[in-house]
Order: structure tokens, then sequence, then C-alpha cells
């Protein structure tokens, strides 16, 4: 949502100041060097990536116009369907949540947490690491290792795409100025025809530059970067997640396990003792002025 609206405010301010100086809006409607400039620079996407890495540019603008989902609310509902997981160990040993594990759209408790259940990521990486704990043998230690090292292989392949975009965002000024060329050599076609026909010429190709540089400067690298920072959210996310797993592993109760991880929670995300304590016992969270008293 605030990807739209910056978008909005980058386009009304230079529109606006355009028009304030008493610009001829029309001049900017150049529909040849949107084309130039837009089919040139997809071109270049699809000459430089593989097919996954594309589909991943696609998904990821989708992502920054629908808005991260990684809120406080995301964090209280994983803390509490890992407390119900660990609960369930507590009370019946680790073999109990193997069929959670092995199948978990049938898990009860998953089932009642989809948004966990529809990220295929963050879930295999939660299975996978309880599937190594159930069939034992492994220290907490190499758990732990090999939980980094899936992040690790995550966190790159999330970047691919950001890499991508930034790349096209990069070659825009440059396709603009070949927008430009293109249209100098139009203007120097029509040299022998009226002034107005050349002015015409000339700010058509002005516009290929300008329309360059604004796409790469208040749109398309602006894009990248808010997609770079969905991809640290979902890096802070696992991070969660590994550290309330390993802390559960080396012998903690599953709420000091919750607590641990509580406390690796991005700050400005990150629920209270008593939100999280409320959600895990099911019970209402109490008022901040009940909470001070």
């Amino acid at each position: 949502m605030f990807a739209i609206i910056g978008i909005v405010v980058v386009f009304g301010a230079v529109i606006g100041g355009f028009l304030i100086e008493k610009g001829p809006l029309a001049v900017l409607i150049q529909p040849a060097e949107l084309i130039i400039i837009g089919g040139a620079a997809l071109g270049t996407l699809i000459i430089a990536n593989p097919l996954h890495t594309i589909k991943g540019v696609m998904s990821g603008l989708l992502g920054t116009f629908k808005g991260s989902h990684y809120t406080k609310a995301l964090y209280v509902s994983t803390l509490k369907m890992m407390f119900e997981l660990l609960n369930k160990v507590r009370r019946s040993g680790m073999l109990s949540i193997e069929a959670d594990i092995e199948k978990p759209d049938e898990s009860e408790i998953f089932k009642q947490y989809p948004e966990f259940l529809h990220d295929h990521h963050s879930r295999d990486f939660v299975c996978d690491t309880l599937r190594m704990a159930v069939t034992g043998g492994v220290e907490p230690f190499d758990l732990d290792q090999m939980m980094d090292l899936d992040m690790e292989v995550q966190h790159k392949g999330a970047h691919e795409p950001i890499t991508a975009l930034t790349t096209v965002a990069d070659a825009l000024p440059g396709l603009g100025i070949v927008a430009a060329v293109l249209g100098v050599v139009i203007t120097m076609g029509a040299l022998s025809g009226p002034p107005e026909e050349i002015g015409h010429h000339v700010a058509a190709a002005l516009v290929g530059t300008f329309l360059g540089i604004l796409l790469c400067y208040g749109v398309i690298g602006p894009l990248g970067t808010n997609m770079g920072k969905a991809s640290e959210q979902h890096h802070a996310y696992l991070y969660v997640l590994r550290v309330l797993m390993v802390s559960f592993i080396k012998g903690n109760a599953p709420m000091q396990a919750i607590e641990i991880a509580r406390r690796a929670i991005p700050t400005h995300v990150r629920p209270s003792f008593t939100e999280v304590e409320a959600a895990c016992s099911g019970k209402p969270a109490a008022a901040e002025g009940e909470a001070a008293a």
C-alpha cells in the first residue's frame, strides 16, 4: 500500500512542478518512447535471468504493493503455534509430532494457522528441522548449523530477483538515452520541416531521457529496495524460528523457548511478554492500564 502511495507522490510532485511552470502536459505523453524504454528493459531482464528469477521478480513486485505480512500479529500467532507443538512434545514425547511434521497439511495444529501453512519456505524450515530432531542422534549444535545453512541458501535465493530488478533499474537511464538518440535521428530527418515539427521531435527525444531517469530513481530502484527489505524481514522471521527450536532442543521448557525466541523478534513488531503469554494460555491480553496496575 505504501509503495503505491510513494509512486503517486513521485509522479504527482514531478508532474505538479511541471504544470506550475506552465509546462504542456501533452508533451510528456510519448507512447513510442515508453515502448522503447519499457520493452528494452523487459528484454534485458529476460536476457540476463533464468525463468525462476523472472518469476521471483514478478512475485516480489506484487508483494511490495500488498505490504509486509511480518506483523506483530503474525509473530504472536507463530509463537502460539510453536508453543502448542512443543507442548505436545513435552507431554507425549518427540514421536508424538511425527505425523504433524510429515504431513503438515493434515496436522490439526498447523491447520489452525493457514498463513504459516501456506508459507512453504517457513513451513518446510520448521518441519525439516523437527524431523531431524525426531529421528534422534543429532546434536543441537549440528541442528543449529543445519538451519543456518538453510537460511543462508534461502537468503541468497531471495536476493536473486532483487539483484535482477536492480540491474534493470541501473540500465534505465542508458535506455532512456537510446530513446533520446533515436529521437534525435528522427529530428535530423525533419530539419527541413517547419520549426514546430522540429520542436516536437526534440521534445519527444528529451522525454525519453526524462522517463529513463525517472523510472530508475523514482520507481524501479525504490521497488527493488522494498523487495530487499521484505527479504530481510523473512530472514528475521526464520531466525526467530531457529532460536526457538534450538532453545527447546537444548532442553528448555516450551514457554522458556518461546520467551527466548520473543527476544529475537525485531523491536518494531515485537509483542510484549504479556501478549505472548496471554496468546499461549488462550486468555485475552490485559489492557495496558490493567497491566500497569
